[in-house]
């Protein structure tokens, strides 16, 4: 079935993140599919020293490729003990094949004896077009490390974050619960605040022909087969 919603494409297979995301979103009318929704396309190498750079390369590339609006995320765990480490690498820590039980445990074993547990999960959102302008929002959580993991819900490193206003780690959040306070739910939610002015501008920066049903004149344009 084709569907009549413009598509937002998120650059990620991480489906923790595009559930999240389409829970934020689903207020507005359009279709909302990740890369598994797509066959194969080449990876970024995400090595910006920065979670906005990351973030931009991953949005931008997407964008060019599909030819559509893509959103990505850079986000991660910062450290206070560890001078800020893992940031930029959390998905990469520890090395290439690693689950997110193996990265939580090698943190813990690295924060074995530390005082300071203090941590911030940080995100970067930039949405772009495939002529390269984008949008960035920004969001942080600040909390504490945990001596060992607790709770099944979320990913990465939720179940060693613990929330003290909350007293729970994210990982024992429902995805709702966890949505009004992550460092992810925050920047997603200054783009839900503005995400009217945030559709006419892609419509804007879309060709009127394009295939995915934006348009520049706010009217939504039927695909093409």
């Amino acid at each position: 079935m084709v569907s009549n919603k413009p598509v937002l494409v998120m650059a990620t297979r991480n489906p923790g993140k595009t559930a999240e995301i389409r829970d934020l979103l689903q207020a507005f009318p359009m279709e909302i599919r990740d890369l598994s929704d797509f066959g194969p396309i080449p990876e970024v190498e995400e090595d910006g020293l920065t979670f906005d750079e990351n973030a931009y390369k991953k949005s931008s590339f997407t964008a060019r490729v599909l030819g559509c609006p893509a959103l990505a995320d850079d986000s991660g765990l910062a450290v206070a003990a560890l001078n800020g480490s893992p940031g930029v690498l959390s998905a990469r820590y520890g090395g290439e094949g690693l689950s997110d039980a193996d990265r939580c445990r090698q943190l813990l074993a690295e924060m074995r004896g530390r005082r300071d547990r203090r941590a911030a999960f940080e995100c970067v959102l930039s949405l772009a077009v495939p002529s390269g302008p984008a949008l960035t929002y920004e969001g942080r959580c600040e909390g504490l490390l945990t001596e060992a993991p607790s709770g099944d819900n979320g990913f990465g490193y939720d179940p060693i974050f613990y929330y003290p206003a909350a007293h729970k780690t994210f990982a024992q959040l429902t995805r709702e619960e966890k949505n009004r306070i992550s460092h992810r739910g925050k920047a997603l939610q200054e783009l839900r605040d503005e995400f009217e002015k945030v559709m006419i501008w892609i419509r804007r920066h879309m060709p009127r022909d394009d295939p995915w049903n934006w348009s520049d004149d706010g009217s939504i344009l039927g695909r093409r087969s």
